[in-house]
């Protein structure tokens, strides 16, 4: 697909090109070359060609010295810094391609020249005296390679829709969870407080039991409407068994939290014995890695919640990246269940290796979340109780399913 973007690209900002050499492979191994000459009457616009035809993953024939300033100012990046994707990239420091390590999109690169080293700094860590890559010169973007079997993340690559076959796939998502776990990798999952509310905190807590989550990423609501059903059996004062509203129930949610906060966390109250159900107790007796990051709309907040935001984008990042090494991060598949924004700040942190699946009754928050650049996520427009209840089954369903751990 890049090739008819790339020529669409140079048309769209009035150049021109010719085709020098198209080799197309003929086996699903077999790579395809081309070599394309573009043109165009002024510069700058052949300067924005190049840039954009090297975003897309395309390889000038004669590449230049990757140009670096130093930071000036802490948390300020030098002016014209590159702006990183999601895909692999390599940077060409001193006569050799050196990979970037910590992949990640919207961030700027770092180099240390006398160690061969260049990884991508969020702003909090763009410190003074810091190298840091300016223009697209010397900037090399390798894109995944898209096989043409027949697979789920292949196949969901298209628009997004409610009338895909849901319980095919979500039987293959369950086969790919599998497949993670069998090679050592970690599920992320992100969740939102609509799994509660829809009544799947169960079904989660399942997966956690199975082995089929070694990272949860949610906000403050999550954690409390778990609490609020585990002590009262409501999520925001309704019902979770009859889907009635309870009398008083709008005052259970700040019940809860000042339980959590009385008990001074949420292990405190598992510890305790006063927290003896549901996804939060489920995860904290599993050692899942919780990271709870807040806002100002929080109730509370729960004291576990992070509210220092570049604290919690340091966790969620160390967390990603744990049991990986510099250029492959530990979480290798992301569940990202019925939010939003905590999705959307997640999906940023992946880089393209990770398949994404997600998940929302909405199809505007699935487009937006799916539609992150990168083939390997998959949107799923279903309910989240439904999703959760048939992952589970197909998950019990395998034999080896409950050898996940």
């Amino acid at each position: 697909m890049m090739l008819p973007q790339l020529m669409d690209m140079v048309m769209d900002l009035g150049g021109s090109f010719e085709v020098r050499e198209l080799k197309v492979g003929q086996r699903n191994d077999d790579p395809s070359l081309c070599r394309i000459e573009v043109f165009a009457d002024q510069p700058q616009v052949l300067d924005e060609i190049v840039r954009r035809a090297r975003d897309l993953g395309a390889r000038a024939e004669h590449d230049e010295p990757v140009e670096t300033a130093r930071v000036e100012q802490e948390g300020v990046y030098p002016e014209g810094f590159y702006s990183t994707s999601n895909m692999p990239t390599s940077v060409l420091l001193d006569g050799g391609w050196v990979r970037v390590a910590k992949q990640e999109m919207d961030c700027a690169l770092a180099v240390d020249r006398q160690l061969r080293k260049a990884w991508c700094i969020p702003f909090y860590d763009a410190r003074p005296g810091v190298e840091v890559v300016v223009g697209h010169r010397g900037v090399r973007i390798t894109p995944r390679e898209r096989s043409r079997d027949t697979e789920i993340f292949g196949f969901m690559s298209s628009e997004v829709s409610s009338e895909k076959p849901k319980n095919v796939l979500i039987g293959q998502i369950a086969a790919e969870m599998k497949a993670v776990r069998d090679a050592g990798g970690r599920i992320l999952v992100v969740g939102g407080p609509g799994v509660v509310h829809t009544g799947a905190g169960h079904y989660l807590s399942r997966l956690i039991e199975l082995g089929y989550v070694q990272v949860l990423f949610a906000g403050n609501a999550i954690a409390v409407h778990d609490v609020e059903a585990a002590l009262f059996g409501t999520a925001l004062g309704v019902n979770l068994k009859s889907g009635l509203a309870i009398e008083h129930g709008h005052e259970h949610h700040m019940r809860a939290i000042n339980r959590v906060r009385a008990a001074g966390s949420l292990e405190a109250m598992v510890e305790s014995g006063q927290l003896t159900s549901g996804v939060m107790k489920t995860a904290i007796d599993n050692g899942v890695e919780v990271v709870l990051g807040g806002s100002v709309r929080d109730d509370g907040p729960l004291p576990d919640v992070i509210t220092e935001m570049g604290e919690a984008q340091r966790r969620m990042r160390a967390a990603i990246w744990q049991g990986g090494d510099d250029f492959e991060p530990g979480v290798r598949l992301a569940l990202m269940l019925s939010t939003m924004l905590h999705s959307i700040a997640t999906g940023n942190m992946l880089p393209a290796a990770v398949r994404t699946v997600c998940v929302d009754i909405n199809p505007a928050v699935v487009t937006k979340l799916a539609d992150r650049g990168t083939w390997q996520s998959i949107g799923l427009v279903t309910d989240v109780e439904s999703f959760l209840r048939e992952l589970v089954r197909a998950i019990e369903a395998d034999p080896a399913g409950e050898e996940a751990r």
